[in-house]
């Protein structure tokens, strides 16, 4: 009830403007995190919802240097309100994307996909062979972990939660490149030590649940791993045994996209590095898009409901 579907101008163009027709636009955690005021970004009310999405540009201002019309763009950053079918934007919010990789992967690139490939690139210096163990694996970034991963020779523990699908779940997600897929449950299993006979035990762990979840995942880690949380599905705190800090020196980190973005404002290099490796990647077929239903705008009411349900396996997209 908080949302409505409404008409609006579209603004005039600036000099430093870029007026863009939204193709698609997906619903994530964060997007509904951010409508009930749970987020640390707040926008100014009234405010368009969405954070992630691409468009095509229709009109640029006269001061527009690196965008034309016919190029395709997704957010800079988080709050851009993307849950639109036009809109005029700032120039610098914007970030051009190959128009050549299919509609549904550039609209869920900038925040999953980046996040995992972060995760990956920044806490440990991972080599072909050496294996991560993720929680959360069949959500949106634990998808692009497996198939990011999967792309640099790393191995993948994927961890999931039971349920009545779930032989269909682990099949899904090996296909996509997982090593192995365990239950929350098997985490505490002693066979979980026949998987370390193939590879070798985690120096990462990718925390996005919380909980008991992540307390039976470091039981796994190598002395002096990290454990990087970046979501917290579960809304429980991280329960860490005195014992792994002591005996086992292990790290405790966090990610978030946003400020990452807001560190390297100033870094383009680091920004375009990264999109231009997982544009490669979607290109060569070694990334794909989430389990996306898709969705027209008039039906934003059920999807924002389906969204919320659990063990939702598909990402709900805004057709704009």
């Amino acid at each position: 009830s908080l949302f409505r579907l409404k008409d609006l101008e579209v603004p005039k163009l600036g000099d430093f403007d870029v007026h863009v027709k939204m193709l698609a636009a997906p619903i994530n955690p964060a997007d509904i995190n951010m409508i009930q005021g749970t987020y640390p970004l707040l926008s100014p009310l009234p405010a368009v919802g969405g954070n992630e999405g691409v468009g095509e540009v229709l009109d640029v201002g006269r001061h527009v240097t690196a965008l034309k019309p016919g190029d395709w763009v997704i957010p800079g950053d988080a709050g851009l309100g993307t849950w639109r079918t036009w809109g005029v934007f700032p120039e610098e919010k914007l970030l051009k994307v190959p128009s050549d990789i299919p509609v549904l992967c550039a609209a869920t690139l900038s925040v999953n996909p980046c996040t995992a490939f972060r995760v990956l690139a920044d806490f440990e210096s991972l080599a072909p062979g050496d294996s991560v163990i993720q929680n959360a694996a069949n959500s949106g970034v634990g998808q692009a972990v497996i198939q990011i991963a999967r792309a640099s020779g790393i191995k993948t523990i994927n961890v999931v939660r039971d349920r009545p699908d779930l032989p269909k779940l682990v099949e899904r997600l090996m296909a996509l490149g997982a090593d192995h897929v365990v239950t929350e449950e098997m985490l505490r299993k002693p066979e979980m030590k026949d998987i370390f006979k193939s590879i070798p035990r985690p120096r990462l762990a990718l925390n996005c649940v919380g909980g008991k979840s992540t307390t039976e995942m470091l039981r796994h880690l190598q002395p002096k791993g990290t454990v990087v949380t970046y979501g917290g599905m579960a809304k429980q705190p991280v329960m860490v045994p005195v014992s792994a800090f002591i005996f086992r020196d292990l790290r405790l980190r966090g990610f978030w996209m946003t400020q990452w973005r807001k560190d390297h404002a100033q870094d383009q290099e680091s920004v375009a590095a990264m999109m231009d490796a997982l544009c490669q990647l979607i290109r060569r077929g070694q990334l794909t898009a989430p389990a996306c239903t898709e969705v027209p705008l008039q039906g934003y009411r059920a999807a924002l409901e389906a969204s919320m349900k659990p063990f939702m396996s598909s990402k709900q997209i805004l057709l704009l």
